[in-house]
């Protein structure tokens, strides 16, 4: 039910991104979902790959300052109000999004969306007895 996130701390210089686009490609590592969340001196690139392990051992044998998290896969209605609806579920419980990016690409019956929560297990929870498809790792990082 849970997707390992690769969190990478980037300075905000020319080239570091390509840096780590790089070194995954090399590896043979898919990128599936990427976000970027920057400021004047520095960035935090979030990625869903297909093997997030290796990729995370390669960009710390790399120097870079890496962590991984656990997120959700969740699979919505690709219409108006699709998100919306995802939202309401949680905010009903009142669990926390912290922060959330699309998929790229589609799931079986809807687009996709990557959410960080602060109450993981319960939004699982929540979100299945509402008959919403959360996604294990293993589909994910095989679309």
């Amino acid at each position: 039910m849970k997707i390992k996130q690769i969190s990478v701390f980037l300075e905000n210089k020319s080239g570091r991104l390509a840096a780590v686009t790089r070194l995954l490609a090399g590896q043979g590592i898919n990128i599936r979902a990427v976000s970027i969340a920057d400021t004047s001196d520095f960035g935090i690139l979030r990625l869903i790959v297909d093997n997030p392990d290796r990729a995370y051992a390669e960009l710390k044998a790399a120097s870079f300052t890496v962590s991984l998290t656990e997120v959700l896969g969740v699979e919505m209605p690709d219409r108006p109000g699709g998100l919306s609806s995802i939202l309401a579920i949680l905010e009903e419980k009142g669990i926390n999004i912290e922060y959330l990016y699309a998929f790229i690409g589609k799931g079986d019956n809807g687009a996709l969306v990557i959410f960080r929560v602060e109450e993981l297990d319960a939004a699982i929870e929540v979100l299945r007895a509402r008959g919403i498809n959360v996604l294990d790792g293993e589909k994910i990082y095989r679309l």
